[in-house]
């Protein structure tokens, strides 16, 4: 859909199409959804509301009747929800489109539910572990549900319970090796491998399996790593007793790779565009750190030209590369 409205979009631009058969040619490239279409986007999302109404449900089920309800029901009621989930999966999975689709929610509500029996433990027996252990955990039992459905969104869910897990454990113990990491950017440091990591993975992945090729995972993954190491170079920028950091070094290296891969190895507008906010935002940090400094209050003004500037140059490069990748 993508490539096809860049075509026309390109043709429109050179005069191809006259000017009174835009309209025409718009009908018939199928930019705009039919009634099927329609109707496709209205079932799959009343099925996945309807799956995560039904998993809220059970959550809440339980706990605005914690105290009425012993032990053995609360346990019974979130155990029997997740056999019935994994039962429909097991009954729908390889039967066609349309039931797929059901399995597919199926486990997902599954591998939620998980996650629910899991709290439910915690919160019964007070096991007294941390809160990253949890999400930890659930990962590493999901992770075999991930690997059998083959399913994007699964695979997100996961990776965003392994970036919770990295975010609470460098909260709680300040890096893996005591005092080489006690800093608050050690979070930062980790969630940006673990997501760099899982995207390089999933890009490479995405060349032989097809069902890894949608775009809106990479663009999360993508900003999972990039705004960690923009937040560690906007620290090192605003630290007054740092001195020299890796961040100084990462950065410009990561921006390197995103320009290589997103501009010549796959294009990806969205993927540059993210790369020139990041370095909007740090330049804009670095000049307001000097006017900051020198404690000229016309540097607000320089500082909004300064933005204004490398906004429109931003634009304009990215329009210039549309047009090329659209040729």
């Amino acid at each position: 859909m993508a490539s096809t409205r860049r075509e026309l979009a390109a043709l429109i631009e050179q005069g191809a199409i006259p000017p009174g058969q835009v309209g025409q040619a718009v009908a018939l490239s199928g930019l705009h959804p039919s009634g099927r279409a329609w109707g496709l986007f209205v079932d799959r999302l009343l099925l996945w509301l309807g799956t995560l109404a039904l998993v809220f449900a059970v959550m809440f089920l339980v706990a605005y009747n914690w105290n009425e309800m012993p032990r053995w029901l609360r346990f019974g009621l979130v155990q029997a929800a997740l056999v019935a989930a994994i039962a429909v999966y097991c009954w729908a999975e390889g039967r066609g489109i349309v039931k797929n689709r059901v399995a597919r929610a199926a486990l997902m509500s599954a591998s939620l539910l998980l996650g629910v029996l899991l709290a439910l433990f915690g919160q019964v027996y007070q096991t007294g572990a941390d809160p990253w252990q949890l999400f930890c955990i659930w990962a590493l039992l999901m992770l075999p549900w991930t690997l059998v459905a083959r399913f994007d969104a699964l695979w997100v869910l996961w990776l965003g319970l392994l970036n919770l897990s990295v975010a609470l454990y460098f909260r709680t113990w300040s890096g893996a090796f005591g005092p080489f990491f006690i800093s608050d950017a050690a979070a930062l440091w980790g969630l940006f491998v673990l997501n760099t990591s899982a995207l390089v993975v999933w890009e490479l992945g995405a060349r032989r399996w097809q069902w890894l090729s949608a775009g809106w995972a990479t663009c999360l993954l993508a900003l999972g790593s990039g705004i960690p190491v923009t937040l560690l170079v906007l620290a090192w920028l605003f630290d007054e007793r740092s001195g020299f950091s890796a961040a100084a070094l990462v950065y410009p290296a990561w921006l390197a790779a995103l320009y290589v891969v997103y501009r010549y190895w796959r294009a990806d507008l969205f993927m540059l565009a993210g790369g020139c906010l990041s370095v909007i935002v740090v330049v804009t940090a670095l000049i307001g750190r000097y006017f900051m400094r020198q404690g000229d209050p016309g540097g607000l003004l320089v500082l909004a030209m300064a933005v204004l500037g490398m906004g429109a140059m931003a634009v304009i490069w990215l329009k210039r590369l549309h047009r090329e990748m659209s040729a």
